[in-house]
């Protein structure tokens, strides 16, 4: 019997801007985000972003519940360069064009100085195929990013990665994922 895979968002972090790789911590109504998301859910394990604002709940949630925890340094949020910690409203007021085309494109649009979106999908890809192969008829929480969570969902749902804004992933959303595995091969802004 395989394993399932279940993606959870980290919660408010009270910064309104690309935060990317910074570690910020979450806020209070981020811990009671997670909290409440998770309250009566039952995984077997936990993997998380090494971020603060994923790891710092999931070490509470697994040493709470008895699971076993992995940090995985491939589940971090996409590094976004010169816009990391930006406000969205400046770089729309000053960058406008250019946050549209990365909106509609991110694979040919990247902001500037931001990690490769090759690098990005590889490792994110990587990490899921880890997991999955962990799973093995267990059931995991993955705690990560809303970047992630776009880019994985766009991979097991065979969406081109023009669709990731177009995805909701709120603060301490759940998102159950049908990881095939079936990823290799598979160039980057292509449909999977």
């Amino acid at each position: 019997m395989s394993g399932s895979i279940t993606l959870l968002r980290h919660g408010d972090t009270n910064q309104r801007s690309y935060r990317g790789q910074l570690d910020d911590p979450l806020s209070e109504l981020g811990w009671t985000q997670l909290r409440a998301a998770v309250a009566g859910q039952t995984w077997d394990a936990v993997v998380s972003s090494p971020l603060q604002r994923c790891a710092a709940f999931a070490r509470e949630l697994a040493a709470a519940r008895g699971w076993p925890l992995r940090l995985e340094p491939r589940l971090a949020e996409y590094h976004f360069g010169d816009w990391q910690g930006v406000p969205i409203e400046t770089l729309a007021d000053e960058q406008g064009e250019a946050l549209g085309r990365f909106w509609a494109d991110p694979v040919a649009h990247p902001p500037p100085g931001a990690e490769p979106f090759a690098a990005f999908h590889a490792r994110l890809c990587a990490a899921l195929d880890a997991v999955a192969a962990e799973a093995a008829g267990r059931r995991v929480l993955v705690v990560t990013h809303g970047g992630a969570i776009r880019l994985l969902r766009c991979q097991a749902e065979r969406r081109g990665f023009g669709d990731m804004a177009g995805i909701e992933v709120p603060h301490a959303s759940l998102h159950p994922l049908d990881w095939p595995g079936l990823h290799a091969g598979v160039s980057p802004g292509a449909a999977a």
